[in-house]
């Protein structure tokens, strides 16, 4: 679940810079609906799959508040597949002892 939850945390933020990207002037503004449905779709399930996550992990409200705020700020995704990927890492190396 943590891996899905990862995965989809990436591809949200890709797809908020692509959004940002149209503002800046970098894509055309042809592709605004397009793109506004598909990163508007993976908002939600980063949101679904953030408090599905957050209530098996047993994560604090702190914690899962801090993700959810991290989805808000442009490149923050980056810093959250950090954190993600240590805590999956530590995760692992708890479960083969």
């Amino acid at each position: 679940m943590l891996s899905l939850f990862r995965l989809v945390s990436f591809i949200e933020g890709i797809s908020f810079l692509v959004i940002l990207s149209v503002t800046a002037g970098l894509v055309s503004r042809d592709y605004v609906s397009v793109l506004g449905m598909t990163h508007g779709i993976l908002f939600i399930l980063y949101a679904v799959l953030l408090v599905t996550v957050a209530t098996v992990k047993r994560w604090s409200i702190w914690l899962t508040l801090g993700l959810f705020l991290a989805s808000l700020i442009p490149f923050l995704f980056l810093a959250v597949e950090y954190y993600l990927k240590q805590k999956a890492t530590s995760f692992n190396e708890l479960k083969n002892i």
